[in-house]
């Protein structure tokens, strides 16, 4: 099997309670579940970086019900989010920068399944 463009790039569980999931997870599964005190919330990687998505473990803020987000990776996410609406998908949320200075936005693909793009900050020049 092929490697394919756009991969999945990183996952968020937003949760009712992220101590109670988190718990889940590292009793369950056995994973390294580790807060980060800069992003402020839980970070989980599944398998070595280079190889695995890493994700966010977080208790709800907005949402009323937890969700479960895949975000892909893309280049252009401008261009990515007029060809989601060309193809009967529907913006949800975005484009718009976030402090990393990488940007998202949220999507329904044509069903009503939600989903998120992200483009990588710009490289730094030094």
């Amino acid at each position: 099997m092929s490697l394919t463009k756009n991969p999945v790039a990183f996952w968020e569980l937003a949760t009712h309670d992220q101590e109670k999931t988190v718990q889940f997870f590292r009793e369950v599964f056995e994973w390294e579940v580790e807060f980060d005190e800069r992003l402020g919330f839980y970070g989980v990687t599944t398998a070595p970086l280079e190889q695995g998505v890493w994700g966010g473990i977080f208790t709800l803020k907005k949402a009323k019900l937890p969700f479960v987000t895949l975000y892909i990776h893309v280049e252009d996410i401008e261009e990515k989010a007029r060809q989601v609406e060309a193809h009967g998908g529907f913006i949800v949320e975005g484009p718009i920068e976030i402090p990393s200075g990488s940007k998202i936005c949220l999507f329904n693909e044509p069903s009503g399944v939600t989903f998120a793009m992200i483009q990588a900050a710009p490289k730094k020049e030094e």
